[in-house]
């Protein structure tokens, strides 16, 4: 959201988005509205294979590979997506991965206690790209960045009026009602995939996302309770909340962003279970924000990447 109007200003831009799990409406027009290859959240804290088997649609993705005309572009920049990323594959043309996963995948980046190897294998091969230039909590290599905290981001007024924020996604209403109903003093207000009602019970409210509603409700929390994904606890930290994680299960790259930030002292959870309330309640009545220096260097980032893949005379020019 941040990205694509910067290179607007670049060169003349098409944006392709693939997937079925998207949730956030877009600024700006979308050429190519693609099914793609992704995977379903589940309602237990984790990825659903079976779904995401169901509903991947193996012939239809192979389709939209040989369809897309990707050899008419000066350059494609691929954001861990599979579609546009085969495509220059199989049509040998140059693809510049500009992601978070190509940070978590560096040599440097921390590794959690358990390697999922055939996890590790999707990541490596599920959109393969010809140059790398990757985003995480840390910079810890010369292509490896901090954050792009969008600017609707930095421009909230960061307040505490008590309540916590929560998404987590591949876990079901019911289920989180459960769980955080247990802690009774405590607001809670979750953002859902699963309902597309507000309503409330107890001390949790329950809303579908939305982008605006979820940014101040985070921007005026005491703390926010996520997944291990990368936007949401990169946003939750440039905002100085305190911040807990569960990373999916049957999803390597939260693990690996479980890894990153448990190094950086934010307290990591496997699940809601019961067993892990003492942590979630010691969060609640001790925890502290992490502090972090996210700049705003994306302009700088882009800048490096044309001109070290040589395009920029002949975007610019």
């Amino acid at each position: 959201m941040d990205i694509v109007p910067l290179l607007k200003k670049m060169g003349n831009v098409d944006v392709l988005v693939s997937g079925t799990q998207g949730d956030l409406k877009l600024p700006f027009k979308v050429k190519y509205q693609l099914h793609g290859f992704g995977f379903v959240f589940g309602k237990s804290g984790g990825v659903d294979l079976w779904k995401s088997f169901l509903k991947s649609r193996f012939r239809k993705f192979i389709g939209e590979i040989n369809a897309l005309p990707v050899e008419e572009y000066d350059l494609v920049i691929n954001d861990f997506e599979p579609v546009s990323a085969w495509a220059c594959y199989l049509k040998n043309k140059p693809c510049i991965g500009l992601s978070h996963q190509a940070a978590v995948l560096h040599e440097k980046a921390p590794l959690p206690a358990d390697t999922d190897m055939i996890g590790r294998l999707i990541l490596k091969h599920y959109a393969p790209v010809t140059a790398q230039y990757g985003f995480h909590f840390k910079s810890f290599g010369p292509k490896i960045f901090t954050p792009v905290i969008r600017q609707q981001v930095r421009d909230q007024k960061i307040e505490n009026h008590g309540h916590y924020t929560v998404y987590l996604p591949a876990y079901d209403d019911k289920r989180l009602i459960k769980r955080l109903t247990e802690f009774k003093n405590i607001e809670w207000d979750v953002f859902s995939k699963h309902n597309k009602k507000i309503f409330r019970y107890k001390n949790v409210s329950i809303q579908p996302i939305n982008n605006e509603g979820f940014i101040k409700s985070m921007a005026q929390s005491a703390g926010v309770l996520c997944g291990a994904g990368f936007e949401t606890p990169a946003e939750a930290l440039y905002m100085q909340k305190k911040l807990l994680v569960i990373p999916m299960k049957t999803q390597y790259e939260q693990q690996l962003n479980a890894a990153a930030l448990k190094q950086m002292g934010v307290p990591v959870i496997k699940s809601l279970k019961e067993k892990h309330y003492e942590v979630i309640q010691d969060w609640i009545d001790n925890g502290q924000p992490i502090k972090v220096n996210f700049p705003d260097n994306t302009q700088q980032v882009l800048d490096l990447v044309f001109k070290e893949v040589g395009v920029a005379e002949l975007v610019l020019g």
